[in-house]
């Protein structure tokens, strides 16, 4: 069995990202797995290198967050009595590991970890094609430095936006930057269908002031018309308008990007929910909530 056919796969590596501290990370105990070392010696050659990681590469935890990844993981068990907690590496911090070991296995390993990082991120449908001309790089043409830039530049890539992906339970701010991402990028209008509206709503909206904003949904209750008073009085008018034809939830951007929510926004990242770009035009539906 080749190398390549040994290194893990990535389906199996995102079950080793968690999130701590709004930051999707790796411990080092199942990086030093993943790049054939020992914990202690990938922690030493990143001390003999600490001013490659700073805070935001690489963190030690807390002791409420190992116990947190104990509770959550039994495979950490073992770290319950520990005098010494773990280090937690962002995608960045992975990235800077490929360097620091100096090895074509830990170059490879650490774009396969990458990948997961992305795919978790929700970035797998744009970016997948980066990644994969990465990966199929003649490594010995390329010096160990221009992969680490290769690896930046798809990774600080933030333009791209994905068609469609998964957040999972915990990813709340994940799940509200994207969304709020795509108000931003609103340049006209943004309609958004979603039967359960709150204050929660209006705050992603008071996101971009430059647009104007209608939703449609099943109820519109006194709490409701009460903040979206309060709220028309400081920012730029929204219109809400009673809609009880619609089960999902949609997202249509510059009456031209339609966006399927299978939660509504008000729940962003609480529990499991999927998400979609449709390749279709808006008039049709736009033409039905009148």
């Amino acid at each position: 069995m080749s190398d390549e056919n040994k290194l893990i796969a990535v389906g199996n590596i995102k079950n080793m990202i968690f999130s701590f501290r709004g930051l999707q990370v790796m411990i080092d105990r199942d990086l030093a797995e993943l790049y054939g070392v020992g914990t202690k010696v990938l922690n030493q050659a990143v001390k003999r290198n600490i001013e490659r990681f700073p805070d935001d590469f690489r963190f030690q935890l807390s002791d409420n967050e190992k116990i947190e990844l104990v509770t959550n993981c039994d495979r950490f068990v073992k770290l319950k009595h520990s005098s010494v907690n773990p280090y937690a590496f962002t995608e960045q911090g992975v990235a800077m590991l490929s360097a620091v070991l100096r090895s074509e296995t830990a170059i490879k390993v650490s774009i396969r970890i990458i990948k997961a990082f992305v795919e978790m991120k929700k970035f797998i449908s744009n970016n997948a094609a980066i990644f994969q001309r990465l990966e199929n790089v003649e490594m010995k043409q390329i010096t160990t430095d221009e992969k680490i830039d290769r690896i930046f530049e798809a990774l600080e890539n933030n333009s791209l936006k994905p068609k469609q992906g998964i957040f999972y339970n915990g990813q709340i701010f994940d799940a509200y930057k994207f969304v709020t991402g795509l108000i931003k990028e609103a340049k006209k209008s943004v309609v958004l269908i979603d039967n359960y509206v709150d204050e929660t709503i209006l705050t992603l909206f008071s996101k971009n002031q430059e647009i104007d904003i209608k939703i449609y949904t099943k109820n519109v209750s006194k709490q409701l018309r009460l903040d979206l008073d309060k709220y028309n009085a400081q920012y730029k008018s929204i219109e809400i308008k009673k809609f009880n034809k619609a089960h999902d939830r949609f997202l249509i951007i510059d009456s031209k990007e339609i966006y399927h929510f299978g939660a509504s926004l008000k729940d962003l990242g609480k529990k499991w929910f999927a998400f979609s770009k449709f390749d279709m035009e808006a008039i049709e539906i736009l033409g039905k909530l009148e």
